[in-house]
């Protein structure tokens, strides 16, 4: 069990460096771990992280935790892990936010053999040449030039005990696949496998990572990886790389049309204390 948890714990805090490392950063409060990132205004680096907190305390939480998103006009997403506590759900309900497709943390039993590589695919770096195109994979025009700078930042100049590598696989030459993958301080992390729609079912993404587990990515087969996943498919996919499955996740999503605001707890009332007035009650 304590195995289990210090994996998860790694993973989640890995997940923060790679929000990091692209520009924003993190902040904990009790309950919970508020991940930003404003330059890249994307629910995938802005979301609350594994919500933990007492039926009493939510609403303080709640309200303090959107309240530095919505400062910023970010719309983030929330996690929390299953089963869902009903006061939770509710409270999110009433804030606006609907459940979304939830999320699967993944992670790879460090003694499991890895099957050779797929050859109908090349997985390889992507190019500095080729950062722009594969930057598309994961954010819109709007956030793909920023996004862009973020990565060259972070493969060219990476922190100490730091990597980041942009990996794709190419068939017949054209990229069909690509996805993130950062080490922080010996565990590592895949993030973000996306396929072009025209190849998805055809093997590409399980291609991607069994490629990125291969030297000249992981130069030690034993080094811990761990993978979200929002398709319940890839899980059984990436069973035979020794990927187990360690946490599920509700995620939760606010509606295009909901308002980046907080309902007032209580109707307003006036306030409890005032300060002295004139002299004659500065002396008292």
């Amino acid at each position: 069990m304590a195995t289990d948890e210090a994996s998860v714990e790694a993973a989640l805090r890995e997940e923060r460096e790679l929000v990091l490392t692209l520009g924003g950063f993190a902040l904990e409060q009790a309950g919970g771990v508020l991940v930003l990132n404003e330059r890249i205004p994307v629910p995938r680096f802005n979301f609350v992280q594994n919500i933990r907190v007492h039926r009493n305390r939510q609403s303080t939480f709640l309200e303090r935790a959107l309240d530095h998103y919505f400062q910023r006009a970010l719309r983030p997403t929330i996690r929390v892990e299953r089963p869902v506590p009903d006061f939770l759900a509710e409270s999110l309900r009433r804030l606006g936010f609907r459940p979304a497709a939830p999320i699967t943390l993944l992670v790879r039993r460090t003694a499991s053999e890895l099957p050779p590589p797929d050859p109908r695919f090349e997985v390889r770096a992507a190019t500095e040449d080729e950062i722009p195109a594969v930057a598309g994979f994961w954010a819109g025009p709007a956030e793909r030039e920023e996004l862009v700078r973020a990565l060259e930042v972070a493969v060219h100049h990476p922190n100490p005990d730091e990597t980041v590598v942009p990996g794709i696989a190419l068939r017949d030459g054209s990229p069909v696949s690509a996805a993130l993958l950062h080490s922080d301080r010996g565990f590592v992390g895949v993030h973000a496998v996306v396929t072009r729609s025209t190849y998805r079912g055809q093997g590409a993404a399980t291609a991607l990572v069994s490629g990125l587990l291969h030297p000249p990515f992981l130069p030690e087969t034993e080094t811990p990886v761990a993978m979200w996943s929002e398709n319940p498919r890839l899980g059984r996919h990436l069973a035979p790389l020794g990927f187990e499955v360690r946490r599920e996740y509700s995620v939760y999503e606010l509606g295009p049309g909901a308002e980046l605001s907080v309902p007032a707890p209580a109707p307003p009332a006036p306030p409890r204390w005032r300060p002295p007035r004139g002299p004659s009650s500065a002396k008292r």
